[in-house]
This record gives C-alpha cells, sequence and structure tokens, in this order.
C-alpha cells in the first residue's frame, strides 16, 4: 500500500497506468486486453447478463471435446455392410493431401468392437462407451456430421471459431458476447486445461471481440486435473485486507473519473471489468474445491479411479461451473503433441484407453446435471474435430474422415432418445439430413436464445459472425 502511495504522490500516473500497476493476477490480464482494444469497440464491454434475441431452451453449455477424432464407426455409427465386408477392397475418393479428389482402392476395416442396443430409443453403442450406453435415451446423436480442414489444426480451429486458418472469436466468446454471463463474480467463458496445439490459445480467443469475452484458461494439458486452478488470483505478497484497501482506493478513483465523464462507454467498460476481475479473484477458487463433494457423487465420476480420476476430476469442476452460473464451459481431453489423443493412423486398440479415461466421467456428469435439474438447463455437446474412416491405414489404424462423423447433444434444447441423419452404408460420408460444422454452431446458438444471423460484431469495415455467411439451424432435433 504504501508503495501505491508512494508511486502516486511523487509522480501522478494516467489512470489506465494506475490500474495496470495496482492489479494483480487474472485482473491484470484482462484489464491490459481491455485497455488495449477498447478504442476498436463498437459499444461498452460488460459481462453484465443480457435478454436473449429469441426465447432461449438452454442457459449455458457444456463442451466436452475430444482432441483427435473419435472414430464414428468404432463407437456410435453402426455399420452392419462395414462388418459384412471387411477386407475387401474398396473405391475411396481422398480428402488428405496430395490424394484429393483421387480415387484409390483401400481395405475396409470392421469395428473392433461390438455394438448392442440400449434404452428405449434402440441407439447402438458399441462396447467402448458402456456407461454413455445407459444414457442413450437421454441424448441426440447426430450422425451426418461433416467439416472444413482435414488435418487437426484447421479441423480443430473450425470447430472452435468457424475459420480454418484466420484469427476469429471461438464460439464462447461469441456466446458470452450475446449473453454476458449469469454470475458477475465468475468468468463467463471458461476452457478446462486445453492444449497449447493444434490452434492453441485461438481455439478460446476472443480475437476482435473486446478482451473480456476471451475464455479464461484453466490449467493445461498434461497437467493433472487437481493442478487446474486459476493461477495468481491472489496476490500472496498482500494480505486479504490489504487487497481490500487497495480495490477501495481504486473504486474512489475510478468512480471520481467517471463522475467526470458520463458518457464515456469504453471508460466505464475498463472500469467495469477491472471490478470484474476483482470480484474473480475472491470467488473462483472456492469453484475448484472438491472436497465437500460426497463419496457416491466422487464415485459417479470415477474420482479416486486410476483411469477416471483426472478426467472425472474436470467433469465435476464442469458441473460445479455450470451451478455457479458460468455461461460456458469447454471440458478438454487433449494432450500437447502432434497426435491428439484419439488419432489413431496405427494402433486403433488405443480407442479403449481414451474411452476408459472418459467414459464414466462423462456419463457421471450427465447422471449429476439431471439428479440436480441442471440438465434441462443445459446444453451438453460430445464430439471431435472430425471422424474416421471405415478403411484400415498402416494395418489396425484409420485416417481422418471429415466427410461424415458422429457428435451428440444432451440436456436442454434438444429432444432425447434420437438419432438424425446418417452416412453411407459404410460410414464414409454424410448422405441424409448433413449436418455442416456452420450448422451446428447456429443450432447452438439458436438454443441458446441468439440469432447466428443477427449476433454480428463490426470489425475492419464488415460485420462478423461466428457461422460468417452460413450455417442453418437444425429445427428437426429441437424439442
Amino acid at each position: 500500500m504504501a508503495k501505491m502511495n508512494y508511486a502516486f504522490s511523487v509522480q501522478p500516473l494516467s489512470r489506465r497506468e494506475m490500474l495496470r500497476t495496482s492489479a494483480c493476477g487474472f485482473g491484470s490480464l484482462a484489464l491490459a486486453g481491455l485497455c488495449q482494444q477498447a478504442a476498436a469497440s463498437t459499444g461498452p464491454a460488460t459481462l453484465l447478463q443480457r435478454q436473449p434475441m429469441i426465447a432461449p431452451r438452454a442457459k449455458r453449455v457444456i463442451f466436452i471435446f475430444m482432441a483427435g477424432g473419435p472414430s464414428h464407426v468404432d463407437s456410435y455409427d453402426y455399420k452392419p455392410e462395414l462388418i459384412r465386408n471387411h477386407d475387401k477392397d474398396y473405391d475411396f475418393t481422398g480428402v488428405r493431401f496430395g490424394t484429393f479428389g483421387k480415387k484409390s482402392k483401400r481395405k475396409l476395416m470392421k469395428p473392433l468392437w461390438d455394438f448392442k442396443q440400449y434404452g428405449q430409443c434402440g441407439q447402438h453403442v458399441s462396447e467402448l462407451f458402456p456407461y454413455t450406453a445407459q444414457m442413450v435415451d437421454d441424448l441426440c446423436f447426430i450422425k451426418s456430421m461433416h467439416t472444413e480442414g482435414v488435418a487437426h489444426g484447421p479441423s480443430t480451429l473450425f470447430m472452435h471459431t468457424g475459420a480454418t486458418n484466420l484469427i476469429r472469436p471461438s464460439v464462447g466468446s461469441w456466446v458470452t458476447y450475446g449473453l454476458g454471463t449469469e454470475n458477475q463474480n465468475l468468468p463467463g467463458f471458461v476452457t478446462l486445461q486445453p492444449s497449447g496445439s493444434k490452434g492453441g490459445p485461438r481455439n478460446h480467443s476472443n480475437a476482435f471481440l473486446p478482451a473480456i469475452y476471451q475464455g479464461t484458461s484453466i490449467g493445461k494439458a498434461g497437467q493433472p486435473a487437481s493442478e487446474a486452478t486459476l493461477r495468481n488470483a491472489v496476490n500472496p505478497s498482500l494480505s486479504h485486507a490489504e487487497q481490500v484497501r487497495n480495490f477501495k482506493l481504486l473504486q474512489q478513483i475510478n468512480r471520481a473519473q467517471l463522475a467526470g465523464k458520463p458518457q464515456d462507454d469504453q471508460l466505464e467498460a475498463v472500469v467495469e471489468s477491472f471490478e470484474l476481475a476483482w470480484r474473480m479473484q475472491m470467488n473462483a477458487p472456492g469453484v475448484f474445491d472438491l472436497s465437500g463433494e460426497s463419496e457416491p457423487t466422487r464415485k459417479l465420476y470415477g474420482i479416486g479411479e486410476k483411469p477416471t480420476d483426472d478426467f472425472g476430476k474436470q467433469c465435476m469442476i464442469a458441473r460445479r461451473m455450470a451451478e455457479s452460473g458460468v455461461r460456458y464451459i469447454q471440458v478438454n481431453y487433449a494432450d500437447a503433441s502432434n497426435m491428439p489423443r484419439w488419432d489413431q493412423h496405427s494402433n486403433m486398440p488405443k480407442h479403449m484407453d481414451h474411452a476408459r479415461a472418459t467414459d464414466k466421467p462423462v456419463a457421471g456428469l450427465l447422471a449429476d446435471l439431471k439428479n440436480r435439474g441442471l440438465l434441462e438447463e443445459t446444453l451438453v455437446w460430445w464430439g471431435g474435430e472430425f471422424g474416421r474412416t471405415p478403411f484400415s491405414q498402416s494395418g489396425d489404424g484409420r485416417d481422418h474422415n471429415p466427410r461424415g462423423f458422429t457428435t451428440w447433444l444432451a440436456g436442454g434444447g434438444v429432444k432425447p432418445g434420437i438419432s438424425y441423419g446418417a452416412t453411407d452404408e459404410l460410414g464414409d460420408t454424410a448422405v441424409e439430413n448433413k449436418v455442416h460444422m456452420h450448422d451446428l454452431h447456429a443450432t447452438l446458438l439458436h438454443i441458446l436464445g441468439l440469432d447466428h444471423e443477427k449476433l454480428t460484431y463490426r470489425h475492419a469495415g464488415r460485420d462478423f459472425r461466428l457461422t460468417d455467411v452460413h450455417g442453418s439451424v437444425v429445427h428437426e432435433i429441437l424439442s
């Protein structure tokens, strides 16, 4: 405190410099970005909760990202023809670099795991996901997904931002820009243990939107979930009382300046953001404290069990965030390698390791949300950046497949226990009721009460939106 007073008395600082040097941790990062972008803003940047454009079906999103591209033909897209024609040569049109548009003979490979039907809906699920299989009557499967990009980087970026190679705001940033947050003491958009590769920070970036809409990264891929928390949320060099005094002083300075410029929206937005950062510093750490959770709840997520402990903790934190009013939560099953976890170009049996690590936690999250009455107001989205081919690669692997794959949704806004769309008889290409990633983005926004054609931001002389000039809401899956 004395040091700050000394600096202030000897050489008066600008308001922005005062805030920059006084803030700590998360607050300083948020404030620095806002100050840099204030001049480009088209209006006051705020996380205050805003009215949706249309009647919403859900309040928030939990996105469970399976990095690397899990195989749909080995999990949820049952193809008897693929089984019957195992090991036969078949003509496929290439989509990868060097093979694009070219026909070549490829050997079909049947699923490595048996399928069974589950639930009243009779959905086929393979042995990979026995826990999720018990929840199929709550799930809405989209089996006709297709996307842009054939490599992990472009396709992952497209999944998160709607662009393969440009700097564009991420889905979570658009959502918080459109709706704000339910809880003024927490970030509106959080991504848990994201990877630094395959798009890296751009996957949760605000891009040209004001910095307040940037995703807050908690932990990183490869780091234990127990270590995932807001870094520098508390200044260890100052006591809580000293931090409170600092904050109150800055509040007084801010309010004095605002009183002299009552019409300055940019100034008001920066002040508001600094104060929001302070509230986050004081309140966010408690969300990551799982010590008060009951043993039955911990068991539901597989916490304390070797294959599921880490991802189970991530999923439980996601539930706690949803419960606390965070608007957009992303849970990442990812790593920082050149070959993301589900990327089995050889050794498809490795899929079982990933399924064992994630299946029980994901099913536990769904069940927990349902038990707490949160699923009906929370949209859960599970999926990877693309699927995998029905033919073999390097003996027992599968290549990338952006032409047809499966994702599923659950919770508020979607019809439970249905399958929508289809790939061809082998699972290679979406052919019926095709859903492009732009369409999925448009549908997600619609469920939250946002019109993807009207949710725009003026930048560089044009209006931008998540879906660019594309996308149609898939009304057939909506409840």
